[in-house]
């Protein structure tokens, strides 16, 4: 399995994934620091700047971001002698529809962790902030968690109809977030694939609403409303993720090539 990945890994070299990777977290970040850098900030003001990075991040850059990664990945075997390198592969198809996956994954997970860190040593080093990190990390890992389905979609999408359809849902799935993070969504966004990220990541914002100096916990805090409401993402996402990974794995075991049954 280490020969397939360092197989794959191999061919993102010289592709736009790995500049799209390094460059555009820490573009994101820059641009966070410097609208932020006008200000104080203050505990309170915290919140604004939790809130704009990550409705951001996952509004914006996670939709489309998966979408052009995922479909890329695709486009790429098709380039190929229309996927005859893929489906003459002597290896296990199951294993190279996890190869593939693996590398997806790791490439969203260094970029968005990348655009996280960037921001808090940003803050430390230019304006000697310390933010509430252990807030931002964990919203990052339930952006993460929100977008394990959607990376499974978007590769399962990106081989199965090719690059213009992955990209096309991304679109689609970028203006679901933003309704989804809206008040139209707090009956509904359980349900909805594209909301699990934005929802999930600001829910542990509820967390800097807890100032210094107050006595006791916000009630959204203290209530527990928050751990229900994380709980309940998780357990949306986590379950879409492994449904969505089994089928994508039985499905490429026949899959024959675009003209295949899908």
């Amino acid at each position: 399995m280490m020969a397939l990945l360092k197989s794959e890994w191999l061919k993102t070299k010289r592709t736009p994934l790995r500049p799209l990777v390094a460059v555009l977290p820490l573009l994101y970040a820059t641009l966070i620091l410097w609208y932020f850098s006008r200000w104080d900030i203050t505990p309170e003001r915290q919140l604004s700047l939790f809130m704009a990075f990550f409705k951001g991040w996952t509004i914006l850059v996670i939709p489309v971001g998966i979408g052009v990664a995922a479909g890329y990945m695709g486009h790429q075997e098709e380039s190929a002698g229309v996927f005859r390198g893929l489906l003459g592969n002597h290896r296990p198809r199951s294993h190279l529809y996890f190869g593939k996956l693996i590398i997806l994954l790791l490439l969203f997970t260094a970029a968005t962790l990348a655009a996280t860190s960037s921001l808090i040593l940003g803050f430390q080093l230019m304006m000697d902030v310390l933010i509430a990190w252990p807030v931002f990390l964990m919203a990052t890992l339930m952006a993460w968690v929100g977008s394990l389905p959607l990376l499974t979609l978007h590769y399962w999408v990106g081989y199965a109809w090719g690059f213009g359809p992955s990209i096309g849902i991304g679109g689609l799935g970028l203006l679901i977030a933003a309704l989804m993070a809206t008040g139209i969504g707090d009956t509904l966004w359980t349900y909805i694939p594209w909301a699990w990220p934005v929802r999930l990541s600001l829910l542990a914002g509820a967390y800097l609403t807890y100032l210094p100096g107050m006595d006791v916990p916000p009630d959204v805090i203290a209530s527990g409303t928050i751990l229900r409401e994380t709980l309940k993402g998780v357990c949306a996402a986590s379950l879409t993720f492994f449904i969505l990974l089994i089928g994508g794995a039985k499905w490429f075991r026949r899959w024959e090539g675009r003209k295949g049954e899908f």
